[in-house]
């Protein structure tokens, strides 16, 4: 039966339409063309240091925007694209929100679905924060006030780093290498995502996508964590972040919901770009927690 129930109260219908977000949204062409044309002018007007290997890869590359200043804090920026899409070069824009807190931003790439698996887009993640430590005094940003921010996939993989065991990802790696995450259009539980037609893009096995499933791991420090979800996004992204920040409150850990009024999936990330709108005030509010500052 073509109305039968395959996860929650969803048909397969119904399901790929909770997470079609082109669909949903048609424009969301002008956004992404948006996000690389105010990345090339940032990119063009702030000093940066672009495609610096974190691994052998040809995707493991990663740019990095100082904040001008020696010891700033370093705010990583993970990009969406359902895993399967977009690239670092589309969200440079986010350091025009930081630098003038003091802040100095990276962006990172990772390999792409459905070439590279879901078990090594998150590997490559913490290969590029890994790296980021070790290297971060080099671009004048300080290794021990990391702070990570994703959208949408990015989003997923954020709070993924939240849940590793940095000292053995690799020797010497401090416990609590991210101080703190925001996730903005996140996604936690990677069954729907799954059991969607998503999934004939990132082939994920039932197992694979548990072991990728932030709902489902284990969170070793008390981390800050902020979940946005744009009002104007499909009912499933709202179970999934409020499904988040139940977790993160039985943890006894910091977290806040927000639903900004009046955005979407894609329109929720174009205001990073201003260093004074409420998106930048919650998460430098936010890094201050993080930082114990």
């Amino acid at each position: 039966m073509t109305d039968q129930k395959i996860f929650l109260d969803y048909d397969q219908a119904g399901l790929d339409a909770q997470y079609n977000n082109r669909v949903r949204w048609p424009d969301y062409k002008v956004h992404f063309a948006n996000w690389r044309i105010w990345s090339t002018e940032t990119c063009a007007k702030l000093p940066c240091h672009l495609d610096l290997a974190f691994g052998p890869d040809p995707m493991e590359k990663l740019d990095i925007l100082p904040a001008g200043k020696p010891g700033a804090p370093l705010y990583v920026f993970i990009h969406g694209g359902y895993w399967y899409s977009l690239d670092k070069a589309d969200y440079s824009y986010v350091a025009e929100g930081f630098r003038p807190h003091g802040i100095a931003t990276a962006v990172n790439n990772f390999g792409l679905a459905p070439d590279t698996t879901m078990d090594e887009i998150v590997r490559q993640n913490r290969a590029a924060l890994a790296w980021l430590w070790r290297n971060a005094r080099a671009y004048g940003a300080d290794p021990d006030r990391i702070y990570v921010c994703g959208h949408s996939a990015g989003g997923h993989l954020a709070v993924m780093l939240l849940a590793t065991d940095w000292p053995s990802f690799g020797p010497g790696l401090p416990r609590d290498l991210v101080k703190g995450a925001c996730s903005i259009g996140g996604l936690f539980d990677m069954e729907p995502i799954r059991l969607s037609y998503l999934n004939k893009t990132l082939k994920m096995s039932p197992e694979e996508a548990n072991r990728n499933a932030p709902l489902l791991q284990h969170y070793p420090v008390p981390a800050p964590l902020s979940l946005v979800v744009a009002v104007d996004e499909s009912p499933e992204y709202h179970r999934q972040s409020e499904a988040m920040a139940g977790l993160w409150r039985r943890l006894g850990y910091p977290v806040d919901l927000l639903v900004p009024p009046g955005l979407n999936h894609f329109d929720v990330v174009n205001q990073l770009r201003d260093p004074a709108c409420e998106l930048v005030k919650v998460q430098l509010a936010e890094m201050k927690k993080a930082f114990r500052t």
